[in-house]
């Protein structure tokens, strides 16, 4: 009988489906969890759970149950001081349990990068209180960017332009916040010519960089994303070593999703994340190897003895503008009559305002045409109520 290696995946969104599917073809066991029934990697793993993630006591149950060679989170929200101890008893969490506790947490990983490596960051304050928020919002000055300290995929993000915007950007924090516990960062708006992500590999031959990807931002969710990116090659060498300087200090071995900032002056350090980033779906169509292909490659410990460009190229997430329980994705055939166009659609089991739920992937001669290509593909895509 064929043994494999098990992967447990927690977090089962469209991401993790990728991540499943090349698990699989490097024959592994797949486990997927989620807090929601149907999630899409729940709909190709060999087995899942449904259950609230950020229970320590149910998260340790499966894992201890399932007895995983391998714990991936997709994630934010998850118990990770639970993962801490799990990794302290032996079991091995990808990239690593500190890097998935930092980088749940907006605070830890920003007076990282700012405080101990030092990397050029957005001034930045730290409120418990709506008072602390307000003192802080005057102290950065506006316009400044409000985030709770723990969310993803941009919820509970806004820019605060006035001071008469102050009540509204703190209730838009604490709505979007994962983790209840009031506390949000309070950042310096920098005027940014762009921002990218720098898909960021830690292998067993090392640390490797894939083409830049641009990407447009609105309250903090991608909208569009392209690869590569423009940068002068001083942008690039300042990119890479603030992304080598994070990442060696998270450790371990995976992908890392690392978002920068370019200025006329400097390059910025924005976030991270030690997992393939959505900007990164992309990549499906771009490289000989995926954000997800090398992410699996890298935490099985196997060598990626190179990452090449196949083709310029643009991704346009298709997301939903109402609630339906049963919906349908129209437009398929005029999406896909668009040269060199695919589009991926999640299965996700019921619609939200905002949720992504398809991707129009395109590849051209030039970004500028993949971009127009994807476009024009969303433009024929719909999320139809049935």
């Amino acid at each position: 009988m064929y043994k494999s290696k098990k992967i447990l995946l927690l977090g089962s969104g469209e991401l993790g489906k990728e991540v499943i599917i090349e698990a699989q073809r490097m024959g592994l066991e797949t486990v997927a969890v989620d807090r929601y029934e149907h999630a899409p990697a729940m709909q190709v793993a060999h087995r899942s759970y449904c259950m609230d993630m950020l229970d320590a006591v149910r998260v340790r149950e499966v894992i201890e149950m399932e007895k995983p060679d391998l714990i991936v989170p997709e994630i934010e929200a998850i118990a990770t001081s639970e993962l801490v101890k799990l990794e302290e008893e032996g079991f091995r969490v990808i990239p690593t349990a500190r890097a998935a506790k930092l980088t749940m947490d907006r605070e830890g990983i920003r007076r990282l990068a700012a405080e101990t490596l030092k990397l050029p960051t957005a001034k930045y304050e730290f409120a418990d209180t709506y008072e602390e928020f307000v003192a802080g919002a005057k102290k950065i000055g506006f316009p400044c960017v409000i985030k709770p300290l723990m969310s993803s995929s941009g919820k509970g993000q806004s820019v605060c332009r006035t001071e008469q915007q102050l009540e509204e950007c703190w209730s838009i924090a604490m709505e979007g916040g994962r983790v209840q516990n009031g506390r949000v960062i309070i950042e310096e708006f920098i005027t940014f010519e762009s921002e990218i992500t720098l898909l960021t590999v830690r292998a067993v031959n090392g640390t490797m960089f894939c083409a830049p990807i641009g990407h447009i931002q609105k309250d903090g969710d991608y909208i569009e994303s392209w690869q590569p990116h423009h940068m002068t090659d001083a942008q690039i060498e300042d990119a890479k070593k603030i992304a080598k300087a994070i990442t060696d200090e998270l450790g371990g071995f995976g992908i890392f999703g690392v978002e920068l900032f370019l200025a006329q002056d400097k390059v910025y350090f924005s976030e991270v994340s030690p997992r393939p980033h959505d900007t990164g779906l992309v990549t499906l169509v771009t490289q000989n190897l995926s954000e997800f292909a090398l992410h699996v490659r890298a935490i099985l410990g196997f060598p990626i003895p190179e990452i090449t460009q196949l083709s310029p190229g643009a991704s346009r997430p298709l997301k939903a503008k109402t609630e339906a329980n049963d919906y349908t994705v129209t437009g398929l055939e005029e999406a896909l009559a668009i040269p060199n166009t695919q589009v991926r659609v999640f299965g996700k089991p019921v619609t939200k305002v905002g949720r992504r739920i398809a991707v129009a992937l395109s590849t051209a001669n030039t970004v500028e045409q993949a971009r127009e290509n994807a476009g024009q593909a969303l433009d024929k895509l719909q999320a139809t109520e049935l």
